[in-house]
């Protein structure tokens, strides 16, 4: 599979994730009365079922990352050199921030908007850390021990991580700086991002060591949200 189709399938599938869980908030909130806990249901369930979805349609064409600290992980395994590994990680940005942009202009909403929901200090940043953890273990351990589970693994996964992390579940980088575009329900404050990314890139490192040590043979890493 040539680069460009990987990208493209890469960039399709971010900017369908976003446009998911942006647009599934709005919708969320509109349609729930103000009852927080059926937007959240509505906005988690959105968003497991489109990660099955892209995980199983574009995971042949380019490995379905939609999330650097996936592709990062790839680079270190060795499945992808560092040109590609850029390459991914700057697709995954821009097609996040565009999917964004396509909800908001589906809801007849400002394109973009600078996010104003807080989510900061130590209980957030644990959430983070807990979140991309387990994402990363799952798909890490997932493609080596049953890799055509993984789309389910994933979409379980991170349907749960919704309501078990005072976060609800960012674990992506590429997600959390689109979504600091957005003032919706799914939104964070620019000034959050960085202690976000932080908390994902530390969860990530150690998925990687604890399933090294859980699997030593080298996994191939390739499918993720």
């Amino acid at each position: 599979m040539t680069l460009a189709r990987r990208l493209l399938a890469e960039g399709l599938g971010t900017a369908l994730l976003l446009a998911t869980v942006v647009g599934s908030g709005i919708m969320g909130v509109a349609l729930s009365n103000g009852n927080a806990g059926i937007a959240l249901l509505a906005n988690a369930a959105a968003t497991a079922g489109v990660l099955y979805v892209l995980i199983a349609v574009l995971g042949p064409i380019s490995g379905a990352h939609f999330n650097p600290v996936v592709t990062l992980a790839a680079r270190w395994s060795g499945a992808m050199r560092n040109g590609e590994a850029l390459a991914y990680i700057v697709v995954q940005c821009v097609a996040a921030i565009a999917g964004v942009v396509l909800a908001h202009a589906m809801f007849d909403q400002p394109l973009l908007q600078p996010g104003t929901h807080a989510r900061t200090g130590g209980a957030q940043w644990l959430s983070e850390g807990v979140a991309t953890f387990g994402l990363l273990l799952t798909i890490l351990l997932g493609v080596r021990r049953a890799p055509a589970a993984v789309p389910a693994l994933v979409a379980s996964y991170i349907f749960a991580a919704y309501w078990f992390t005072a976060s609800t579940s960012f674990a992506n980088p590429a997600v959390t700086i689109a979504r600091s575009l957005t003032q919706s329900f799914a939104g964070i404050r620019p000034a959050d991002v960085g202690g976000f990314i932080v908390a994902q890139l530390v969860g990530a490192a150690l998925a990687v060591v604890v399933a090294t040590w859980l699997s030593p043979a080298p996994a191939s890493v390739g499918k993720g949200a």
